[in-house]
């Protein structure tokens, strides 16, 4: 499955865009489907240096990824530069925050951009899709427990959300190897949203999940 992210949010030079694209071609090995907020598909770049020798790339390609993954920090670091002076006269701002955390998750710095959406959810706190951002956030991070509750708090604000819905079901399935729970959730999804845009992409994936429940039998 590939991954389906967040679709950066306007400021990006020409330039900057130019040296995104390049690195995210580096960085673009393995991944999983996730939505963010705004479903614009793209690679999931979240293997780290050990998990990309195992995916077959070896130490020169680790290396690259290293090196592509500072310079998206850089990246990042630059765009945000003006929102973050902002945010020294106006520190617990919303929007603000939520927007520093959006350029660092869409340069794919998912350990800052969880920062930032934890400060902004302290004033905003039912706010769904910041959210299920962090919990996607958390999931390329490799942390499937934490995303797994993130989502489920979202849900507690908006039980039939369905870009939370379909990332519980997907980290349900991939990380904890829970069909059932999966199922379940993506059931839920198509129930409460019969016009669901990636209605398709979810049958597909409820037929891997009820194939892998029965191969567990």
């Amino acid at each position: 499955m590939k991954a389906q992210n967040r679709s950066p949010r306007g400021g990006w030079t020409v330039k900057q865009a130019l040296v995104l694209g390049g690195l995210c071609l580096v960085l673009g090995i393995a991944g999983g489907w996730a939505i963010h907020a705004a479903q614009r598909p793209a690679v999931d770049p979240s293997v780290q240096g050990a998990n990309a020798a195992q995916a077959g790339i070896g130490q020169a390609g680790a290396n690259a990824q290293t090196s592509a993954t500072k310079d998206m920090k850089a990246v990042a670091d630059a765009q945000a530069a003006p929102q973050l002076a902002k945010l020294k006269s106006d520190p617990t701002n919303p929007e603000l925050l939520i927007g520093i955390g959006n350029i660092y998750y869409d340069a794919h710095q998912y350990p800052v951009a969880v920062q930032y959406y934890a400060e902004a959810l302290k004033t905003r706190q039912s706010d769904v899709s910041v959210r299920t951002d962090m919990g996607t956030a958390y999931w390329f991070m490799g942390d499937a427990d934490r995303a797994i509750a993130e989502f489920k708090l979202a849900l507690s604000y908006a039980p039939t959300n369905p870009n939370t819905l379909f990332n519980l079901g997907l980290v349900e399935l991939q990380g904890k190897k829970d069909a059932a729970s999966a199922l379940d959730d993506w059931q839920k999804l198509l129930a409460a949203n019969p016009n669901y845009e990636g209605r398709d992409k979810v049958e597909q994936m409820m037929a891997e999940a009820k194939k892998q429940a029965g191969e567990a039998h």
